[in-house]
C-alpha cells in the first residue's frame, strides 16, 4: 500500500501522540523529509546563459532552477519585479553572473542579500579580461585561465563581464556552479552533475573551436563591446565598437559613428555583429552608410534563443553563433 507524504506524516504525529520521544519524531519527520527530496537546491540565476547551465547542474542532480530573465531581455538593463525579489530571498543560492553586468539589477540583489539571499557571482571566477586589448594569465590553467578567490577582488568596472563568449571558461564556471551547490546543499551529487554539465560544455567549446577556426583572423565590427572574449578565445578580431564601453545604455556620438563609417571603407570589415535578440539600430545604420558590402550577422549575446529557437540552451545558442558568423564570412 501507498501513503502520501502528508498521510505518513500524519502517522508519524500519532505515534507521537502515543508516547513515543518528541526528539524521536522530530528525527522521523527530518528523515521522511530528505527520503522525499525536500533538500535539494531551490536556485534563481540572473541571465539566460547563467541559468541554462545551472538549470542542467539542478536537474542532473535533482533541484531545480528559474531564470529572472528572459531571452529577449537585456541583462544591462533588466530590473527584478517584487515576487522575484522575494524568490531570492527565500531561494537556497542566487546565481549571477557578476562583474557589472547586471547593472540595474545591482539593487535589488544587494537588498536581496540584506534579507538573506546567499548570491554567488561567477564571472569574477574565471579570469576575466579588461576592457582593453592587453591581459596576462597567470597561474594559467590548461585553456590559459587563472582561477581562485583572487580574482574575486578585482575592479568590476575595468573587466569585461561577458565571460559567456568563451564556452571553455562557462565550463569552468559549471564546476564552481556544481561545488557552490554542494557546499549549500551538503550533497556531493551537485559537484558530479557540474563536472558533466562542464564536460559537455568543453565539447561544444571544441565544436565552437572547430567552426571559427575557418575564419581565424576575422575582423568584426560590433554594437557594443561584449565580443572580448571571442575574441580571446577564438581569435577573431574586434576592430571597432558602436557603443564604447560594455553596456548597452549609450548613444555613440556623430563622431564615433562617422569614423565608424571611415573605418569600414578605408579598411573593410568582416562583418558587423549585433545581437539577435536585441538588435542595434546604429549596426542598420552604418551598414547603409557603408561603400563596401558588409554582411551583418546577429547572434545570440545578450541571452540564449526563445523557446522552438533550436538555440534554447547557452550551448546551442553558442554553437548557433559560431556557425552564423562562419557561414556569413565565407
Amino acid at each position: 500500500m501507498h501513503f502520501s507524504e502528508k498521510r505518513t506524516l500524519a502517522l508519524v504525529g500519532t505515534f507521537c501522540a502515543l508516547g513515543l520521544a518528541l526528539s524521536a519524531c522530530a528525527t522521523d519527520a527530518e528523515s521522511q523529509s530528505t527520503d522525499n527530496g525536500d533538500t535539494n537546491a531551490t536556485v534563481i540565476a540572473t541571465t539566460t546563459q547563467v541559468g541554462s547551465i545551472t538549470e542542467q547542474i539542478t536537474a542532473c542532480a535533482g533541484g531545480q532552477t528559474t531564470t529572472l530573465m528572459s531571452a529577449g531581455d537585456d541583462p544591462h538593463q533588466f530590473e527584478a519585479s517584487s515576487a522575484q525579489m522575494a524568490d531570492m530571498v527565500s531561494a537556497d543560492l542566487v546565481v549571477l553572473n557578476g562583474l557589472g553586468l547586471e547593472s540595474s539589477l545591482q539593487r535589488s540583489l544587494e537588498n536581496a542579500e540584506t534579507d538573506g539571499a546567499e548570491l554567488f557571482e561567477v564571472a569574477p571566477q574565471l579570469d576575466p579580461i579588461p576592457y582593453q586589448e592587453e591581459h596576462h594569465h597567470d597561474h594559467a590553467d590548461e585553456h590559459g585561465h587563472a582561477h581562485g578567490h583572487e580574482a574575486e577582488d578585482q575592479d568590476h568596472g575595468s573587466y569585461d563581464s561577458h565571460v559567456w563568449m568563451d564556452v571553455s571558461r562557462m565550463a569552468d564556471g559549471a564546476e564552481l556552479i556544481g561545488q557552490k551547490l554542494a557546499d549549500v546543499t551538503g550533497e556531493d551529487a551537485y559537484v558530479s552533475c557540474g563536472a558533466e554539465v562542464a564536460e559537455d560544455l568543453r565539447a561544444t567549446d571544441a565544436q565552437v573551436e572547430e567552426l571559427l577556426a575557418h575564419v581565424d583572423s576575422a575582423r568584426l565590427v560590433t554594437d557594443h563591446a561584449a565580443y572580448g572574449y571571442l575574441a580571446d578565445r577564438y581569435g577573431v578580431e574586434v576592430s571597432g565598437v558602436v557603443i564604447p564601453g560594455g553596456s548597452t545604455d549609450g548613444e555613440p556620438s556623430s563622431q564615433d559613428l562617422s569614423q565608424l563609417t571611415a573605418l569600414l571603407n578605408d579598411e573593410g570589415a568582416d562583418a558587423l555583429v549585433t545581437a539577435k535578440n536585441n538588435p542595434n539600430r546604429m549596426i542598420a545604420a552604418l551598414e547603409a552608410e557603408t561603400e563596401s558590402d558588409v554582411p551583418v550577422v546577429m547572434l545570440y549575446e545578450n541571452g540564449i534563443g526563445e523557446p522552438g529557437s533550436g538555440a534554447e540552451t547557452y550551448q546551442d545558442a553558442m554553437v548557433y553563433n559560431a556557425e552564423a558568423l562562419a557561414e556569413a564570412i565565407n
